[in-house]
């Protein structure tokens, strides 16, 4: 059974001027579990609209179930896990606009929050001696801890695009090199995340891993499986957001129930995973999403 753990604000940080660092604490972390992956995560419940944080119940099957009042929750990193002083840090993106990001900035101890136990989606090959990251500001979380945990003799590069050169963080690493691009993406400028994807060298034992915005990152996925062919176990391409999010939701909420059906079906169909992304993918593609 997947236990729910409540975290309390007990101190927040601003790391830059686009990002902080919400510190969690309590007794309701007692017995927070880790996957050890760097780039671990939760599905954040935050307090609804009333200031209050509404919480799922357990029925007698061992579901979950929601409550009556809506719930924001978002994905974000475990960025540090301290069991022995019962601390978590997850570092939030903010920019004036965004539920998670604007709660994050006024976060007050004692505030809460809640999450179910983290996983992982970075998983080199062992063989893997290079690893290439691409990210915006969203992945930073993610790619200072995977930097942190680089085993002896692997070699790192990363390719970063930031809104303002303040943005900048140092990731304290002798083993990763790092481009900043600065001024694209993050939802100010178009992104250059899969044109850096490009300019980077990948080579056989490259393990490549690509976070950020959802739109731009499938077309980054295409190139790194159908350009460039490469072994699904080579690498990771995962969402962190999406740009214009009500808008594309709002456009999503407006599909016919039997085009819904049909983009559901996708994930059902009887070939592996990669090819299920593909198929849903170019339907996302022909319905202007």
């Amino acid at each position: 059974m997947d236990d729910l753990y409540i975290g309390e604000v007990t101190r927040t940080t601003r790391l830059t001027p686009g990002m902080v660092r919400v510190t969690l604490g309590g007794p309701g972390l007692s017995g927070f579990p880790t996957t050890g992956i760097g780039d671990e995560f939760v599905r954040v419940r935050f307090p609804g609209a009333d200031g209050a944080l509404h919480l799922p119940t357990l029925d007698e099957s061992g579901t979950w179930r929601e409550p009556e009042h809506d719930s924001h929750i978002e994905p974000y990193t475990i960025r540090r896990h301290d069991r022995a002083c019962g601390e978590l840090d997850i570092d939030f993106v903010v920019h004036g606009h965004g539920q998670a990001g604007q709660w994050a900035a006024a976060a007050r101890p004692g505030e809460r929050v809640a999450f179910h136990s983290p996983r992982g989606l970075y998983e080199p090959p062992a063989d893997a001696r290079t690893q290439l990251f691409v990210t915006d500001a969203t992945g930073m979380p993610a790619l200072s801890r995977l930097a942190e945990q680089l085993s002896e003799g692997v070699h790192a590069v990363a390719a970063i695009e930031i809104a303002e050169a303040s943005h900048r963080i140092d990731f304290h690493s002798d083993r990763m090199q790092v481009e900043w691009i600065v001024g694209r993406g993050n939802g100010v400028a178009p992104s250059a995340m899969t044109e850096a994807l490009r300019a980077l060298p990948i080579s056989d034992d490259c393990y490549v891993w690509v976070a950020g915005e959802a739109g731009e990152l499938r077309e980054a996925r295409r190139y790194l499986r159908h350009e460039r062919g490469l072994d699904p176990r080579q690498y990771a391409v995962i969402g962190y957001w999406r740009d214009r999010q009500e808008e594309w939701l709002g456009r999503y909420d407006a599909l016919d129930v039997g085009t819904v059906a049909a983009l559901a079906a996708v994930w059902d169909s009887p070939v592996d995973e990669e090819e299920k992304r593909d198929l849903y993918d170019s339907k996302l593609d022909e319905l202007g999403l």
